[in-house]
């Protein structure tokens, strides 16, 4: 029987680790050093796609064996990408604008291994409706939460689902940061199965 590939998270977000965690594998984490600026005229679900890709690509190319997940998430409210706020302030100016209104979460997830040639991507968007939010509940949320490492400033996984009206979603983890459904369909075809040990 052959051995199984090393398998690589191509990402520093504990959310992503958390999620991969779920299946079973051991894995490695590793950085991936890409820049994200956006590409003039990007739509944020290519933005996604293309970031995936990249950092799957990046750690593949220094770990030619291994099976290399890469991982990206833009939000996008009316054609334009929400990121990560980084500060209180930028947060409820983001959720000041989404409330009462649906948010896009484009999650793109890319599977690479380098000695095969094997290189796939998956795009799972997720449509979020925010409840039309009064500005103290935004305050106690993102004093109680501080989600300010997170695209759209709120952690459904959390207290952020209080802040929704409805998700829509065919791969329920996408939300958080890594489709596991179409993870493991890429993974299959890379050449790992979560179901067989």
């Amino acid at each position: 029987m052959t051995p199984r590939p090393p398998l690589i998270l191509a990402s520093t977000s504990r959310y992503r680790r958390e999620l991969l965690e779920r299946l079973r594998l051991p894995f490695d984490v590793v950085s991936p050093q890409v820049d994200e600026t956006p590409r003039a005229g990007e739509s944020p679900a290519a933005l996604a796609v293309r970031l995936a890709a990249a950092k799957a690509a990046a750690v593949a190319a220094l770990h030619p064996q291994a099976v290399v997940i890469g991982s990206d998430q833009v939000a996008e409210l009316d054609g334009a990408p929400i990121g990560k706020p980084g500060t209180h302030e930028r947060a409820v100016a983001q959720l000041r604008a989404m409330r009462g209104r649906s948010v896009v979460f484009h999650t793109a997830v890319a599977v690479q291994r380098a000695a095969i040639g094997y290189a796939g991507a998956a795009l799972a968007p997720v449509t979020v409706r925010f409840r039309d939010l009064g500005d103290a509940e935004i305050e106690h949320y993102l004093r109680t939460e501080q989600p300010y490492d997170c695209a759209g400033s709120a952690k459904c996984e959390t207290l952020g689902i209080a802040l929704l009206a409805a998700i829509e979603s065919d791969d329920p983890t996408a939300l958080v940061g890594l489709p596991l459904i179409r993870t493991c369909a890429l993974l299959r075809e890379a050449g790992i199965d979560p179901l067989h040990a």
